[in-house]
């Protein structure tokens, strides 16, 4: 009777060796009695199949995270926040990588977002010698993992672009272990370094660029908070250039004489898409999980997201944000405050919440959520947190979600217009923006010319005049800002 579909692969050997055969069971005890398998067993630990043909780089990506304990503040399924490649696609689609895979400086970028320290090497900015290095180090160690992207062709493998974790090295026979995520193809496998590198020292046709290795380790502070940078949505490179790249020249007008000319600036040429760029994270969970209770984690987790939006609140620029956001007749307002009511916004992470429940992370083009109610829930103490309820559909049925939503007691002179009261419940266009702002590259500012107006808004937007907390959240997001420059730039 035919069968359809394959079953495995053949490794081809050599160049590989199988890492279940004799020798390289014998490759493996030498390399344990030399040191040089430290990190593989917290990967082998959280070693999985990619679950889709084009899924090699979340794989690896989530093993990795996994393997170096880095909780992603969300739910993955019922209580557990565990990551798994559905929840890796704030640099790309999930339904494109799918259908072409993704490339090495979008990996690069999943891990970054997900909270990784990540250190980046294409091939033709590095050495066989430095990828030597570097495997070593992260061989003799359990706290720093190297993923490779390479051709499989130098190995006589069928494919060809694909990431793998190295599981360890044998430096007497200079060679490294693939942990393949592609299991259901090829088990884990020995292969000469040298071949690797060239392997690694091709060109990935989709890009045009040079394939390398990534090293992964965990921050020892904590991944932002409440606000992100995203580069999923298309616009990014446009956004990302126009605040790097045009804002320091529009700011080097001789009209530029003052702190409001400066954020006036800033503000009425924003693109109209630039809400793409910069959102406040929102934790979402199914309204069966918990009633009405907040568990003691969403609890600390919520109010951290509260004194990260107070401090941002507290600082002279929010102050100068709002005046000119909602001043009357302000040029800035339509285009800065688009429509961020909380009910808008919670409909629109509700709709992203069940995408995320249905394996479908941050998909919210199929769902479409028919109501929304704001309910207040007891916290601590006096204290009650704010969780907006929604009824989600689609063509399989309905999925209640709550969004838990940090809010401020913070009061305002004015507000935008559909809100009742004057109180900016949740984080909305004046503070996003205000982070924004705070994390702009300090050369933002460099070609003022008026001396005056350049160390006032230095000053207004140090990092070093922020609290501790809030320090950390905008000094992440200034790495964001570098690394999506690295990226827009090609030079990864």
């Amino acid at each position: 009777m035919a069968m359809a579909g394959l079953y495995r692969r053949v490794l081809p050997s050599p160049p590989a060796v199988d890492f279940a055969s004799t020798e390289g069971k014998q490759l493996f005890l030498e390399a344990i009695q030399n040191g040089t398998m430290e990190g593989f067993f917290k990967l082998i630990s959280y070693f999985q199949t990619q679950s889709e043909p084009a899924y090699c780089g979340l794989a690896s990506l989530s093993m990795v995270l996994n393997a170096l304990a880095i909780d992603p503040g969300r739910k993955w399924k019922g209580p557990w926040r565990w990551f798994d490649e559905s929840m890796l696609d704030c640099c790309e689609p999930l339904e494109k990588v799918k259908a072409k895979g993704i490339s090495f400086g979008k990996v690069v970028c999943l891990a970054h977002c997900a909270g990784a320290k990540v250190e980046a090497f294409r091939s033709n900015h590095s050495t066989i010698d430095d990828f030597r290095r570097q495997v070593m180090a992260c061989t003799t160690s359990d706290n720093c993992h190297l993923i490779s992207s390479y051709h499989r062709g130098l190995f006589k493998q069928t494919g060809s672009g694909h990431f793998s974790p190295i599981g360890g090295y044998h430096a007497g026979k200079d060679m490294a272990l693939i942990l393949d995520v592609a299991r259901f193809k090829y088990p884990p496998h020995w292969v000469p370094l040298p071949l690797l590198w060239e392997a690694m020292n091709t060109i990935d046709e989709a890009t045009g660029l040079h394939r390398g290795f990534m090293l992964i380790s965990k921050l020892h502070r904590a991944p932002a908070l409440l606000y992100t940078l995203s580069c999923k949505h298309e616009s990014w490179v446009t956004i990302s250039k126009h605040l790097m790249d045009d804002l320091p020249v529009l700011l080097s007008s001789e009209n530029v004489k003052g702190i409001k000319d400066v954020l006036s600036t800033v503000l009425s040429n924003l693109p109209s898409n630039f809400v793409e760029f910069i959102t406040w994270i929102a934790e979402v969970r199914r309204q069966e999980e918990n009633g009405q209770n907040l568990s003691d984690e969403e609890k600390g987790r919520l109010a951290i997201k509260e004194e990260v939006l107070k401090q941002v609140q507290d600082t002279p620029l929010y102050k100068h944000v709002t005046s000119i956001l909602f001043s009357e007749n302000s040029i800035c307002q339509s285009k800065a405050a688009s429509d961020s009511s909380l009910a808008n916004v919670a409909a629109s992470i509700c709709c992203q919440g069940a995408g995320l429940f249905a394996g479908r992370s941050g998909s919210s083009d199929r769902f479409c959520c028919l109501q929304t109610c704001v309910r207040c829930y007891r916290a601590t103490g006096d204290n009650s947190a704010t969780v907006v309820s929604g009824t989600v559909v689609n063509g399989n049925g309905e999925q209640g979600v709550d969004v838990l939503v940090p809010t401020s007691q913070a009061k305002t002179s004015c507000c935008p217009s559909g809100q009742d009261g004057c109180s900016p419940m949740h984080p909305a266009s004046n503070d996003v923006l205000t982070a924004l702002l705070l994390a702009l590259p300090p050369h933002t500012w460099s070609r003022i010319k008026d001396t005056k107006v350049l160390q006032e808004i230095e000053n207004l937007v140090s990092a070093e005049n922020l609290p501790p907390l809030l320090q950390e959240e905008i000094l992440h997001l200034r790495g964001q800002f570098l690394l999506l420059k690295k990226c827009k730039d090609n030079k990864v």
